[in-house]
């Protein structure tokens, strides 16, 4: 290994502590659940807060299975299923076969819940730039361009990681 190389797994080595507590407090933040009640009230819908994460999220990413659904909100497969029932029964997202395997069963946001999140959206606008109010734009362009690349590494680090293994 080149000395280069060892000085580059230093710094990172050094960095990993600081940053894994950095996000420890933005997951802490954003797990909340009065973030998510602001976050409701703000954008003016009637939604029960426990609800609000998993139509984002099938919003985001549906069709969705409910095992991957489950897996991105963190809670297990049956609190996932009754979640998505109540949404279901609002209106705001539907569950259907997968175009490609009948037997796999979908969710999928409905347009009801889209302007739901929409309004969300909208919200989230609105906290964002005055969060962001004293950042210069290159400043915001480079946070946004390495989170980013950060959530696509670490997204294929898990997707690629074996049981057991870290």
């Amino acid at each position: 290994m080149s000395s280069k190389q060892n000085m580059q797994d230093a710094h990172i080595s050094g960095r990993i502590r600081e940053l894994h507590l950095a996000l420890i407090r933005i997951v802490g933040v954003m797990n909340r659940p009065e973030v998510d009640e602001r976050m409701v009230q703000a954008s003016g819908i009637a939604l029960d807060r426990a609800l609000f994460p998993v139509l984002v999220t099938v919003e985001r990413f549906g069709p969705i299975g409910m095992v991957d659904l489950a897996g991105r909100v963190g809670r297990d497969h049956t609190t996932m299923s009754r979640q998505v029932g109540k949404l279901e029964s609002h209106g705001l997202v539907e569950r259907r076969a997968d175009e490609t395997d009948g037997r796999v069963r979908r969710v999928v946001v409905t347009p009801k819940g889209k302007a739901m999140t929409d309004a969300v959206d909208q919200a989230r606008e609105r906290m964002g730039r005055a969060l962001f109010a004293d950042w210069e734009q290159q400043e915001m362009d480079e946070f946004v361009r390495l989170l980013r690349k950060f959530a696509e590494d670490i997204e294929k680090q898990a997707s690629s990681a074996k049981p057991g293994r870290p």
